[in-house]
């Protein structure tokens, strides 16, 4: 992630003064020492585990900040004072026993995970838990693990960004509860924070719902300092980098999975007691503007959607071994008890409107998937009626496989009307106002834009909930369609293109379909066990031959991970989250013949409490609507802040020493992400004269991903090519609906497809090796226009011994003979008349030359043009501007 937490003044968002980000663990007879230190490793911390108490957990932490020397000094204190024989250099008393990057629980350390869960507090435990490990390598658990120290994760954009606009008397109220309430070890060692020189730093409390280790920390949370607890998310994160015109644009997509009724495919379906619902994922796409890499100054904007099962008591049986085993509502729920307690979460985190996109079928020969819409409709229809009409959800059904069976329709045609209300309604987030240039010359669309528009830029209201059967296939092709429709606004409103409208085929849209598809393999493989079936190529009608054939593979490779595997897998993810706790004279974990009653609280015992039937909302939520409660100022929300004032010159707080480390040597390849997709490297072609706008309609088979790639990628993009070449044409529309999941009484989106990309092809024969290096390397003078093999002409080599000549000759010649050489003419030296701005200007030294003040002033301006402050613009500048628009575009 190239999000990184900066300081503003008056405020800021707090990560955590100094983070721990690198952790060594030493060990001796008695006690396991944990040695952590920032990114810079100026500052550390050390955490004392005892190991001679068996039944409980002894952590002790001296909130004491070492410096290197310190601890040095301390752990070679350890180690020669736990030696056998004084001066034995053979038996150290000190061991290094682990490297890691953070503490994750219990205390779990997050690059051995299994090794803490081993080192268990009770004897009687542990052979459950080792039984457990091998869980943990056979499960996604291993991956897909994201975490960051400088930006919470577990929240949107919108949110660590609107809590920088508090007021600032409200934060030196806070700052004064905060220090009464909590402790922390710069108040103990007293940093000084003088006048009006000090800064507000901000750290919220992360979103519990998508934070996965949340109950693995609760034992250690109020032990030991916050610096050692590294909250972790479960879903995708990834990110492409746009170039347009060589200005840098970064696309980020971050996927949130719900750690609240998590699972796999057939054993979580539908909703528990409390309203959490299965396969529940948070969506987040994010622009930042990367020219200026600042949260005061640089431009970002987001959009958010959100994919989760049917908010209703239903399940499917897998005992019977059918491929598709029927839809069975557990429970009754007259009163929607259980949407109204999802629907209530919702209106909490995103506001009004909340819009359900439906993608079920709706015409079924036997009643299979129709039994979720009527029941939905059923529960929408009553919870609708205790709304206020304008903050009343919104209900979209669409029957997404008969549409895909037509050819008559085209199913993304459809979606994108769909999407462009549904933009329209929710708005998108964007941390500037209005461009005075769409003030000048509106376009419709933008006028209809919804959302809030406040003087700092715009927020999102509301969102988007899509949902299918699995919420796998049919859902990621609907949410890229919306995110592709959002995706053009936010381009339009950072300025970047002149209308908001985005047309496939270009380098701009096969980058986000990139990034969206490995989104949807990643999570159809935690959820389903196989990555997608059908892509956006598959409804496009333009997937290839070969296909169908790794459809059927991948159909196999679901029914299996889901007949065999899933079990295993939803054992190791209850045991991860907590849900099962390990007791003395209760059955082990993999004893249980069901988890139900882990996950229904209300099986276990009576909620003392029941919600209205009618008033289903939380109190306060309808009085802010359409804002999310969660983001307005109030005395709940504040609780859940820590505002702590710190000076200005601190080094722990500035973000640029610590994650740059200017004092000392360091790599682009360690600073800076090369290896990023890139736009114009992966997606542009490479011939000459084609325009390098990321927005320009390509051919179908012009595109610069057959030169990018390791050789393996290489070698199957031309065999591809080369198997395209001589084979027969693409399955006719009858063909590629016959192999839709959606075609015949089998959803094969609960079956699975192979990615385009996961199968490498490896070539061994020398020849063709020969034949794709041909192929893939260009001429110089294709790419660069000029071949610099050729023999440079007689005035270019002239001209450059001249050069050469010069240099050498004021190599030999010294300071004091230079007003000599410069009267009289020497041989071998050229005479050169001075038409640098530099009077002092050769290979030895460089005197600048003095600036004007109109020069300084311009300077000046583009520095506070940076920090925010724009100058106001002259008389001439607005008449200069406004004849431009008139001649341009009127």
């Amino acid at each position: 992630m190239h999000l990184k937490c900066c300081w503003l003044k008056p405020f800021a968002v707090l990560s955590n003064i100094i983070k721990i980000v690198l952790m060594y663990s030493y060990i001796n007879s008695i006690r396991y020492f944990l040695v952590g230190s920032n990114h810079a490793e100026t500052k550390y911390r050390v955490l004392k585990i005892d190991r001679t108490e068996p039944m409980d957990l002894v952590i002790i932490d001296d909130k004491h900040v070492y410096t290197q020397q310190e601890v040095r000094e301390l752990l070679g204190r350890l180690d020669l004072g736990n030696r056998t024989k004084i001066g034995q250099k053979g038996s150290s008393g000190l061991s290094r026993a682990v490297s890691a990057f953070g503490v994750v629980g219990n205390p779990i350390v997050i690059s051995l995970m299994y090794l803490a869960l081993a080192t268990v507090r009770r004897q009687d435990t542990g052979t459950r838990v080792f039984k457990s490990i091998p869980c943990f390598h056979n499960c996604a658990l291993n991956f897909n693990l994201g975490s960051s120290y400088s930006y919470d994760l577990s929240h949107s954009l919108q949110y660590n960004l609107t809590i920088l606009r508090m007021p600032l008397e409200i934060l030196k109220t806070e700052t004064t509860q905060t220090r009464q309430e909590s402790f922390d070890i710069f108040e103990d060692e007293g940093l000084a924070t003088q006048g009006g020189s000090g800064v507000f730093g901000i750290c919220s409390e992360p979103y519990k719902k998508y934070v996965w280790n949340g109950q693995l920390l609760d034992i250690v949370k109020n032990t030991v300092h916050h610096d050692w607890l590294l909250y972790i998310i479960h879903g995708f994160c990834g990110q492409s980098k746009l170039l347009i015109y060589g200005r840098p644009v970064y696309v980020t997509l971050i996927a949130r999975r719900s750690s609240k009724f998590a699972g796999t495919r057939f054993l979580k379906r539908g909703a528990n007691s409390e309203g959490d619902v299965a396969n529940e994922v948070e969506t987040e796409q994010i622009l930042c503007d990367a020219s200026v890499m600042s949260f005061s100054a640089g431009s970002y904007s987001s959009y958010v959607q959100v994919r989760g099962s049917v908010p209703l008591y239903w399940s499917q049986d897998i005992s019977t071994m059918m491929p598709k085993p029927p839809i069975t509502l557990d429970q009754a729920d007259p009163f929607a008890h259980v949407a109204a307690f999802h629907f209530d979460q919702m209106l909490q985190r995103f506001g009004s409107p909340i819009i359900i996109l439906n993608l079920v079928k709706e015409r079924e020969k036997r009643k299979h998937e129709r039994i979720l819409s009527e029941e939905l409709v059923g529960a929408v229809t009553y919870l609708n009626q205790f709304l206020p009409p304008e903050h009343a959800i919104i209900y979209i059904p669409w029957d997404m496989a008969k549409y895909t069976k037509s050819k008559l329709c085209n199913v993304l045609d459809r979606l994108n009307v769909i999407a462009e209300s549904v933009v329209k309604k929710t708005g998108f987030f964007v941390n500037r106002p209005d461009s005075y240039c769409s003030i000048l010359r509106p376009d419709e669309k933008w006028n209809e834009l919804g959302g809030i528009v406040v003087p700092t830029g715009r927020l999102q209201t509301g969102v988007l909930r899509t949902n299918c059967v699995d919420c796998l296939d049919r859902t990621n092709t609907a949410q890229f369609m919306v995110g592709k429709c959002a995706l053009a606004y936010q381009l339009y409103s950072l300025g970047l293109i002149d209308k908001p409208n985005l047309q496939f085929d270009t380098d701009a849209v096969r980058l986000f379909e990139e990034l969206y598809e490995d989104h949807g393999d990643t999570l159809s493989l935690q959820y389903g066990g196989s990555q997608l079936v059908h892509r956006v190529k598959t409804y496009r009608k333009i997937a290839p031959w070969t296909q169908h054939s790794k459809d059927i593979m991948q159909t196999l490779s679901r029914y299996y991970s889901n007949a065999f595997s899933d079990a295993d897998r939803q054992d190791s993810i209850n045991l991860f989250l907590g849900v099962f706790q390990p007791t003395e004279g209760k059955p082990h974990l993999w004893e249980l013949p069901t988890d139900f009653y882990l996950h229904h609280k209300n099986t276990m015992s009576l909620s003392q409490t029941r919600r209205s039937y009618t008033h289903w909302w939380t109190q306060g939520v309808l009085n802010h609507l359409p804002l999310p409660y969660d983001e307005v100022t109030c005395i709940e929300n504040r609780r859940k802040l820590i505002v702590k004032k710190y000076h200005k010159y601190e080094e722990e707080i500035d973000i640029h020493n610590e994650f740059f480390r200017p004092y000392e040597l360091s790599s682009f390849d360690d600073t800076f992400c090369l290896a990023m997709t890139n736009s114009i490297r992966d997606f542009m072609p490479k011939n000459v004269g084609i325009d390098p706008s990321p927005f320009t309609v390509r051919k179908p088979d012009e595109t610069g991903k057959s030169v990018v790639g390791n050789k393996s990628n290489r070698e199957e993009t031309v065999l591809q090519r080369k198997t395209a070449a001589s084979a027969p044409p693409p399955p006719s529309e009858e063909a590629v609906s016959s192999s839709s999941e959606d075609d015949s009484g089998t959803d094969k989106e609960d079956e699975g497809a192979v990615s385009q990309r996961s199968t490498p092809v490896k070539m061994t024969d020398a020849g063709d090796n020969i034949k794709i290096t041909e192929n893939i390397v260009q001429s110089m003078k294709d790419i660069y226009g000029i071949n610099l093999s050729d023999v440079p002409s007689e005035e270019d080599f002239t001209i450059y011994t001249r050069f050469v000549h010069l240099g050498q000759n004021q190599h030999k010649q010294d300071k004091s003979s230079q007003q000599l050489y410069s009267k009289h003419h020497v041989d071998g030296v050229i005479n050169i008349t001075h038409i640098s701005s530099f009077s002092q200007d050769n290979i030895y030294e460089v005197q600048p030359p003095k600036a004007d003040k109109k020069s300084v002033d311009i300077f000046h301006a583009h520095i506070q043009a940076g920090r925010g402050i724009m100058q106001p613009l002259g008389k001439e500048d607005i008449l200069m501007y406004r004849e431009y628009i008139r001649n341009r575009y009127m």
